[in-house]
Protein backbone atom coordinates (compact mmCIF):
# COMPACT_ATOMS: atom_id res chain seq x y z
CA UNK A 1 0.00 0.00 0.00
CA UNK A 2 1.43 3.38 -1.00
CA UNK A 3 1.20 6.29 1.36
CA UNK A 4 -0.35 9.44 -0.04
CA UNK A 5 1.21 12.75 0.83
CA UNK A 6 -1.22 15.18 2.45
CA UNK A 7 -1.93 18.23 0.33
CA UNK A 8 -0.83 21.44 2.04
CA UNK A 9 -1.65 24.88 0.75
CA UNK A 10 -0.45 28.29 1.83
CA UNK A 11 -1.94 31.55 0.61
CA UNK A 12 0.47 34.35 -0.25
CA UNK A 13 -0.27 37.97 -1.07
CA UNK A 14 0.78 39.34 -4.45
CA UNK A 15 1.38 42.91 -5.61
CA UNK A 16 -2.14 42.73 -7.07
CA UNK A 17 -4.66 43.20 -4.23
CA UNK A 18 -7.27 41.24 -6.18
CA UNK A 19 -5.11 38.12 -6.61
CA UNK A 20 -3.73 35.63 -4.09
CA UNK A 21 -1.16 32.94 -4.82
CA UNK A 22 -1.99 29.53 -3.35
CA UNK A 23 1.23 27.52 -3.07
CA UNK A 24 0.69 23.74 -3.24
CA UNK A 25 3.11 21.00 -2.12
CA UNK A 26 2.42 18.96 -5.24
CA UNK A 27 3.40 19.46 -8.88
CA UNK A 28 0.32 20.59 -10.78
CA UNK A 29 1.78 20.87 -14.29
CA UNK A 30 5.17 19.94 -15.67
CA UNK A 31 6.05 23.40 -16.95
CA UNK A 32 4.57 26.71 -17.99
CA UNK A 33 1.48 28.39 -16.68
CA UNK A 34 -2.08 28.04 -17.90
CA UNK A 35 -4.36 31.03 -17.65
CA UNK A 36 -8.13 30.71 -17.35
CA UNK A 37 -9.33 34.33 -17.27
CA UNK A 38 -13.04 33.40 -17.36
CA UNK A 39 -15.34 30.52 -16.49
CA UNK A 40 -16.23 30.11 -20.18
CA UNK A 41 -12.69 28.98 -21.03
CA UNK A 42 -12.04 26.83 -17.94
CA UNK A 43 -13.29 23.51 -19.36
CA UNK A 44 -9.79 22.00 -19.93
CA UNK A 45 -9.14 22.25 -16.18
CA UNK A 46 -11.24 20.54 -13.53
CA UNK A 47 -9.51 22.74 -10.95
CA UNK A 48 -10.25 26.03 -12.73
CA UNK A 49 -13.83 24.93 -13.43
CA UNK A 50 -14.45 24.15 -9.75
CA UNK A 51 -12.81 27.38 -8.56
CA UNK A 52 -15.10 29.39 -10.85
CA UNK A 53 -18.06 27.84 -9.00
CA UNK A 54 -17.05 29.92 -5.97
CA UNK A 55 -18.90 33.23 -6.01
CA UNK A 56 -16.42 36.05 -6.52
CA UNK A 57 -13.65 34.17 -8.37
CA UNK A 58 -12.82 36.01 -11.60
CA UNK A 59 -9.64 34.33 -12.84
CA UNK A 60 -7.40 31.30 -12.32
CA UNK A 61 -3.79 30.71 -13.32
CA UNK A 62 -2.30 27.25 -12.78
CA UNK A 63 1.46 26.85 -12.70
CA UNK A 64 3.93 24.18 -11.63
CA UNK A 65 3.33 24.41 -7.89
CA UNK A 66 0.84 27.21 -7.35
CA UNK A 67 -2.58 28.47 -8.32
CA UNK A 68 -3.22 32.21 -8.56
CA UNK A 69 -6.83 33.11 -7.97
CA UNK A 70 -8.23 36.53 -8.82
CA UNK A 71 -11.40 37.92 -7.31
CA UNK A 72 -13.93 40.53 -8.28
CA UNK A 73 -13.19 43.93 -6.74
CA UNK A 74 -16.37 44.02 -4.63
CA UNK A 75 -15.62 40.69 -2.89
CA UNK A 76 -13.51 40.43 0.28
CA UNK A 77 -10.71 37.86 0.58
CA UNK A 78 -11.99 36.83 4.01
CA UNK A 79 -14.99 35.29 2.21
CA UNK A 80 -12.87 33.48 -0.39
CA UNK A 81 -9.68 32.10 1.15
CA UNK A 82 -11.29 29.14 2.92
CA UNK A 83 -13.48 27.90 0.04
CA UNK A 84 -10.64 28.39 -2.47
CA UNK A 85 -8.19 26.51 -0.25
CA UNK A 86 -10.64 23.65 0.32
CA UNK A 87 -11.46 23.40 -3.39
CA UNK A 88 -7.78 23.27 -4.37
CA UNK A 89 -7.08 20.67 -1.70
CA UNK A 90 -10.02 18.51 -2.80
CA UNK A 91 -9.33 18.68 -6.55
CA UNK A 92 -5.55 18.27 -6.28
CA UNK A 93 -5.98 15.37 -3.86
CA UNK A 94 -8.63 13.59 -5.95
CA UNK A 95 -7.24 14.06 -9.47
CA UNK A 96 -4.03 12.94 -11.10
CA UNK A 97 -4.32 15.81 -13.62
CA UNK A 98 -5.77 19.23 -12.80
CA UNK A 99 -5.62 20.14 -16.50
CA UNK A 100 -6.60 17.76 -19.31
CA UNK A 101 -3.32 16.28 -20.67
CA UNK A 102 -4.60 16.72 -24.25
CA UNK A 103 -5.00 20.47 -23.61
CA UNK A 104 -1.41 20.62 -22.32
CA UNK A 105 -0.18 18.81 -25.44
CA UNK A 106 -2.11 21.17 -27.72
CA UNK A 107 -0.44 24.20 -26.14
CA UNK A 108 3.17 23.11 -26.52
CA UNK A 109 4.37 23.33 -30.07
CA UNK A 110 7.64 23.35 -31.94
CA UNK A 111 8.59 26.53 -33.71
CA UNK A 112 11.17 27.78 -36.15
CA UNK A 113 12.17 30.89 -34.22
CA UNK A 114 14.80 33.35 -35.33
CA UNK A 115 17.96 33.73 -33.24
CA UNK A 116 16.55 36.91 -31.64
CA UNK A 117 13.23 35.28 -30.75
CA UNK A 118 15.06 32.27 -29.30
CA UNK A 119 17.19 34.60 -27.14
CA UNK A 120 14.08 36.54 -25.99
CA UNK A 121 12.29 33.30 -25.05
CA UNK A 122 15.36 32.04 -23.17
CA UNK A 123 15.54 35.25 -21.11
CA UNK A 124 11.82 35.08 -20.44
CA UNK A 125 11.91 31.40 -19.43
CA UNK A 126 15.11 31.49 -17.38
CA UNK A 127 14.97 34.92 -15.73
CA UNK A 128 11.68 36.79 -16.10
CA UNK A 129 9.03 34.08 -15.71
CA UNK A 130 10.50 32.66 -12.48
CA UNK A 131 10.62 36.16 -10.97
CA UNK A 132 7.06 36.97 -12.09
CA UNK A 133 5.86 33.57 -10.79
CA UNK A 134 7.07 34.54 -7.32
CA UNK A 135 4.31 37.17 -7.39
CA UNK A 136 1.68 34.72 -8.64
CA UNK A 137 1.78 35.63 -12.30
CA UNK A 138 3.26 34.68 -15.61
CA UNK A 139 4.40 36.37 -18.78
CA UNK A 140 4.10 34.74 -22.19
CA UNK A 141 5.79 35.60 -25.43
CA UNK A 142 3.24 36.53 -28.11
CA UNK A 143 5.37 37.73 -31.02
CA UNK A 144 8.37 39.78 -32.12
CA UNK A 145 7.62 42.13 -34.97
CA UNK A 146 9.61 45.05 -36.38
CA UNK A 147 11.79 45.27 -33.28
CA UNK A 148 8.85 45.18 -30.85
CA UNK A 149 8.30 42.34 -28.38
CA UNK A 150 4.66 41.58 -27.59
CA UNK A 151 3.98 39.85 -24.28
CA UNK A 152 0.89 38.75 -22.37
CA UNK A 153 0.79 39.16 -18.60
CA UNK A 154 -1.29 36.55 -16.81
CA UNK A 155 -2.50 35.69 -13.33
CA UNK A 156 -1.69 38.26 -10.66
CA UNK A 157 0.15 40.35 -13.26
CA UNK A 158 -2.72 40.79 -15.71
CA UNK A 159 -4.44 43.57 -13.77
CA UNK A 160 -1.76 44.49 -11.27
CA UNK A 161 -1.14 48.15 -10.43
CA UNK A 162 2.60 47.42 -10.80
CA UNK A 163 2.30 45.84 -14.27
CA UNK A 164 3.57 48.90 -16.15
CA UNK A 165 6.59 49.12 -13.86
CA UNK A 166 7.27 45.38 -14.32
CA UNK A 167 7.12 45.75 -18.09
CA UNK A 168 9.07 49.02 -18.46
CA UNK A 169 11.68 48.85 -15.74
CA UNK A 170 12.11 45.09 -15.58
CA UNK A 171 11.33 43.16 -18.70
CA UNK A 172 11.93 45.87 -21.31
CA UNK A 173 15.20 46.94 -19.73
CA UNK A 174 16.48 43.34 -19.52
CA UNK A 175 15.53 42.51 -23.10
CA UNK A 176 17.10 45.74 -24.43
CA UNK A 177 20.28 44.96 -22.49
CA UNK A 178 20.59 41.53 -24.08
CA UNK A 179 19.09 42.01 -27.53
CA UNK A 180 20.29 45.49 -28.59
CA UNK A 181 22.53 45.85 -31.60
Amino acid sequence: MTETKAITISAEITPNPNTLKFKVNKQLVENGAYDFPAKEVSEPSVLATELFEIDGVSGVLISKDFVSVSKRVNIDWTDLVEPVTQTIKMIVGDNEHVIDPEYLTDHTGESNDSETVTKIKEILDNEIRPAVAMDGGDVNFVKFEEGVVYLALQGACSSCPSATMTLKMGIEARLKEECSD
